[in-house]
C-alpha cells in the first residue's frame, strides 16, 4: 500500500503511480524510460533512463565528450537493455525520441540493416549495437512528448542533462571515428 501525505509532490505521487502499474502487468516486464541530450549537436552528451521492474526502480546515465543526441537518445535504450540480467522480458521503452521510435516500429532499422547502412544512414555501430540486444526480448516502443507531464521522461532529461554536464565524460568512439 503506497501512503501518500497531502504534501507529497506531482513527482512521487505519479512515481508510485508508475510502479502501481508496472507491477500489475507481471513478474517479466519492465518499464523502460530513456532519454538523451546533447550541448550542441555535436558536441557533449548524455543519457538517462530508468528501468522500474514492480516496486524496483533502477536509474543509469552516462555522459560523453562528444556526440550527437540522436546518438544518446539510441544509447539510453541501449543502456538499459544491457543492464537487464535476464532474457525473454516483456519491455516497454517510453522514449520522446522519434528516431528511435520510428526506426523500430516502423520497419527502418531492418530496411537499413539489409542494404548495409546504405545511403549514409547513421550510427550503424548503436543500431547493431540496439538489435543484438533486442533479440533477446520482446520490446514494445511508445513516443512520449519531451519535457511535458511525464514525469518519468523528464527524470530521464535530467540525468541525461546531468551526465552531460558532469566531469566523468567519456569518448563516444563511433561518434568519433564517423559511423
Amino acid at each position: 500500500m503506497v501512503n501518500l501525505k497531502p504534501e507529497s509532490s506531482r513527482y512521487e505521487i505519479l512515481s508510485n503511480l508508475a510502479n502501481f502499474q508496472s507491477i500489475l502487468v507481471n513478474k517479466n516486464s519492465i518499464t523502460i524510460y530513456t532519454d538523451g541530450s546533447s550541448r550542441g549537436n555535436p558536441g557533449p552528451g548524455g543519457y538517462g533512463t530508468v528501468l522500474i521492474w514492480g516496486t524496483v526502480k533502477k536509474e543509469l546515465s552516462q555522459g560523453y565528450r562528444l556526440t550527437t543526441n540522436n546518438r544518446m537518445e539510441l544509447m539510453a535504450v541501449i543502456a538499459a537493455l544491457e543492464a537487464l540480467k535476464k532474457n525473454d522480458l516483456e519491455l516497454v521503452v517510453y522514449s520522446d525520441s522519434s528516431y528511435v521510435v520510428k526506426a523500430v516500429m516502423e520497419g527502418w532499422l531492418n530496411k537499413w540493416i539489409k542494404t548495409n547502412f546504405k545511403g549514409g544512414k547513421k550510427n550503424s555501430d548503436l543500431w547493431m549495437r540496439y538489435y543484438e540486444l533486442s533479440k533477446k526480448h520482446n520490446i514494445h516502443f511508445k513516443w512520449v512528448k519531451g519535457h511535458a507531464e511525464n514525469v518519468m521522461n523528464n527524470r530521464c532529461d535530467e540525468l541525461a542533462t546531468q551526465a552531460a554536464d558532469g566531469n566523468n565524460l567519456l569518448v563516444d568512439e563511433g561518434y568519433e571515428k564517423g559511423l
